[in-house]
């Protein structure tokens, strides 16, 4: 059963010229290993937190550290959940994520499905 879904769509340069407008946004933003990752990737990353927050109702007190997009060499990003934006997605029952990224012609775009498993159907 899907409990939401985001989607979210970030202009790289736009995203570029503002982190170097504000240096410790970056800091802000992005856990250590996130942070170090090439313009196109952190910017489809931002987009995937944003589609995590709208996926989970958009409330606030989300911390943008308390989701991270992870990726295992030749696999698909998966998203690591702690923190508010894991509570939240408890308290929603999420049992499942989907996460699709993108980045072509100076855009980055990221989609997300929340999921719970259907009780008692086959």
């Amino acid at each position: 059963m899907i409990v939401g879904v985001g989607i979210d769509v970030v202009d790289v340069g736009r995203f570029v010229a503002t982190l170097a407008r504000v240096p410790r946004l970056r800091d802000r933003l992005f856990a250590p290993d996130e942070a170090e990752l090439p313009d196109q990737s952190l910017a489809a990353r931002f987009a995937a937190k944003e589609a995590v927050a709208k996926a989970l109702g958009a409330p606030g007190g989300l911390r943008w550290h308390d989701c991270t997009v992870t990726r295992v060499p030749g696999g698909p990003p998966r998203l690591l959940l702690t923190g508010t934006v894991a509570a939240r997605a408890a308290e929603l029952g999420v049992t499942g994520w989907h996460l699709s990224l993108s980045h072509d012609a100076g855009i980055a775009a990221a989609l997300v499905v929340a999921e719970r498993s259907a009780t008692g159907s086959q």
